[in-house]
């Protein structure tokens, strides 16, 4: 099973967005040096956090509308949603330790105010 899935512009909504658990959404394009450098920790933490955290690509370049309703003016840019809600972004290579830091944090947590 692939722990990764890559999203269009159609189905962000369904696939992040009325997602009551936690997804980690990583902004990228196929050109970029530094997405590239993400994609093997991106996959590795997919495998690590399996069944506890959503993980979900999109190409800015192919989702132009995204990128622009999320602002998104460098890639990689790395968001945390739950429940539609932004709760982090990282610009950038996020730093790999505290980016599982946050994700062990918020993993299991339920949906509440809280969680924010």
């Amino acid at each position: 099973m692939k722990n990764v899935i890559e999203l269009n512009e159609s189905q962000f909504e369904t696939e992040v967005l009325k997602t009551s658990g936690l997804v980690l959404v990583d902004f990228y394009a196929p050109w970029c040096g530094p997405c590239r450098m993400l994609a093997p920790l991106f996959e590795q933490l997919a495998g690590e956090f399996a069944g506890r955290v959503k993980f979900v690509k999109v190409n800015v370049d192919d989702a132009p509308h995204l990128a622009l309703q999320y602002d998104i003016t460098g890639v990689p840019t790395v968001m945390l949603f739950r429940g539609g809600l932004i709760l982090d972004t990282w610009v950038g290579l996020p730093n790999p330790r505290a980016l599982r830091a946050r994700l062990e944090e918020l993993a299991d947590r339920p949906v509440t105010a809280a969680a924010v």
